[in-house]
């Protein structure tokens, strides 16, 4: 440690990088947070510190009806999404099967779309005037608003996450556990509940939370879906700015923060205690898939059948951008793209912009974090790693409001400004590229720059000639998540957009409240072209700097993603 701490000395750019990325995480994370924590005890008429609005906050039944809603929509959905997630995962990696490039593209198509694409597409299959229901079933009462639209919804969206995690982890299990369990006689069943269950019992875990996690920080299908059924995540944004009751909504903010926070923290417990787990890296052999008709056949119906569901909402949402007139006239025209072409391009640009823009920051800061948490030791070390991994756990709408407060008035006035944008972005999309990032460092030898740093180069040269180009991978991963998630975010910004800069997600959000359904799925089907198109150009730009970019879109699929 003294050995580093000299080196440091010796070193003035290496300090000044770590306190600038301390200053940076403390000023755009912590403070918007702590914003919102004062907020919410600060007195609106008396300026005075008080716990009047919790008060008032929790001996409204409406709030406590609205807590219980997020807390059982959570845990149902999370429930869900880790069995469903785990039957896909396992099928790909376990079970013979034609159909596992199918499944693949399953998992990655709810990642690189808008959240609320799968919402829009059960209105206009399954609402009160859906093709389904109404038009071919003619059943005039069903409603797909409430509390099982979202719970439909919201699995179809997020079990894709889970069973990219958990591919990951099957994929490195060590089959010879499972042979040497199968030839002293043990069943295909009781190898499945003795063996591979319990060692995947912390990673069960892990993908249930960031679920969890997921479902009750989710702002856009609870506003399209949720009809009556209120959640935490909304009524942020409904008393904040619907109500104009900026405290409420500071408190609601602070709860649903606790809960979210503590379920992060939580799940890092988990995952910390999971040295049992054996993922050794290559197994001792190639897996033999399972070609037991009994297991073969309904686990490739049950994906199918999901797939089905999850392909005709995607396939149904590019068609409804044809339609004349929703619900009444299903003529396939042009039309809607003319409208949206002719009056939404600068939602495009300004997308687009943003999105470039906070890309490659995001990428490059993930990078030199991973780097300083993982190589070097230093005062605060900890802090930093703590602190960019936030993101993963404060919702959307909590970062957004904490925005507005913190950045607001001087002495940093950031708000309708494309800065307030790029950075909130930036911030809430960190934690892949640090953990992705910090995975592969760990990977690295660090012999290697050792021997550059005794050869006299500086901290620097190290990290810009050996570690990034040895981590290239896990940069292009972050900067392409980052992109994505930048193109179609739209909890954390729904706070901060402005007549000077609007995005795709918000004018698609405002087309969908005023039932304007055929123009909201072109400009929905527009966005996923564009993120085909650049992240399809992303890949070729890396393979013609001779790396394969091959596997990179799997953002999910290793124990150190999300």
């Amino acid at each position: 440690m003294f050995k580093a701490d000299r080196y440091r000395l010796r070193d003035p750019l290496l300090s000044l990088v770590i306190v600038s990325v301390l200053a940076l995480l403390v000023l755009f994370i912590l403070m918007p947070l702590l914003s919102i924590l004062w907020g919410s005890f600060v007195s609106r008429d008396t300026g005075a510190i008080s716990l009047d609005t919790y008060l008032k906050v929790f001996s409204d039944k409406n709030f406590r009806r609205t807590f219980g809603n997020t807390l059982w929509l959570g845990t149902v959905v999370g429930i869900l999404s880790t069995v469903i997630g785990f039957l896909f995962a396992y099928t790909r990696q376990c079970i013979k099967s034609p159909f596992k490039k199918l499944y693949g593209m399953i998992e990655i198509l709810p990642i690189i779309s808008p959240p609320f694409v799968l919402a829009f597409s059960a209105i206009t299959l399954l609402g009160r005037r859906g093709l389904i229901t109404y038009k071919l079933l003619g059943i005039r009462n069903f409603s797909i608003y409430g509390f099982w639209g979202l719970v439909v919804v919201q699995t179809m969206t997020f079990f894709p996450i889970a069973a990219m995690t958990l591919d990951g982890l099957l994929e490195n299990f060590d089959v010879s556990m499972e042979e040497a369990a199968r030839n002293l006689g043990a069943s295909r069943f009781r190898v499945f509940r003795t063996v591979q269950i319990p060692m995947l019992a912390s990673g069960l875990a892990n993908v249930f939370l960031l679920s969890f996690i997921e479902s009750a920080t989710d702002f856009s299908n609870p506003t399209i879906l949720g009809g009556s059924y209120t959640t935490l995540a909304t009524q942020i944004y409904v008393q904040a700015i619907g109500n104009y009751n900026q405290q409420a909504g500071t408190a609601i903010a602070a709860i649903l923060l606790l809960v979210t926070v503590g379920v992060f923290v939580l799940q890092k417990a988990i995952l910390d205690r999971r040295s049992y787990v054996t993922l050794t890296g290559k197994a001792s052999r190639v897996r033999e898939m399972i070609d037991d008709p009994k297991l073969m056949i309904p686990a490739n119906a049950l994906c199918l059948f999901i797939s089905f569901w999850v392909l005709l909402f995607y396939v149904f949402l590019v068609l409804s951008s044809f339609f004349k007139t929703w619900g009444a006239n299903y003529t396939l025209v042009l039309k809607n793209y003319e409208y949206v072409l002719n009056y939404s391009m600068k939602p495009v640009k300004d997308t687009l912009l943003i999105a470039m823009l906070a890309a490659p920051m995001g990428g490059v800061l993930a990078m030199v974090i991973a780097f300083l948490v993982v190589r070097k030791r230093f005062l605060g070390r900890q802090l930093m790693e703590y602190v960019s991994m936030l993101g993963m756990a404060v919702p959307g709408t909590v970062f957004g409001l904490g925005y507005i407060l913190t950045f607001n008035t001087p002495p940093l006035v950031l708000t309708n400004t494309i800065w307030i944008l790029v950075i909130c972005l930036v911030m809430t999309r960190l934690p892949v590229g640090v953990r992705s990032a910090m995975a592969a460092l760990r990977q690295i030898d660090p012999s290697i720059e050792e021997a550059a740093s005794d050869l006299g180069a500086r901290t620097a040269r190290v990290f810009t000639s050996i570690t990034l180009p040895l981590i290239r991978p896990a940069f292009y991963t972050g900067l392409v998540f980052s992109f994505i998630k930048s193109m179609t975010a739209i909890s954390a910004v729904i706070f901060l957009v402005s007549a000077n800069y609007n995005l795709l997600t918000v004018r698609v959000m405002q087309h969908v409240d005023k039932g304007q359904f055929s123009y909201a799925a072109a400009l929905s089907t527009l966005l996923m072209l564009i993120v085909f198109a650049v992240v399809g150009l992303m890949n070729w730009c890396l393979n013609h700097l001779g790396r394969s970019s091959r596997g990179q879109i799997n953002l999910f699929s290793n124990k150190e993603g999300l």
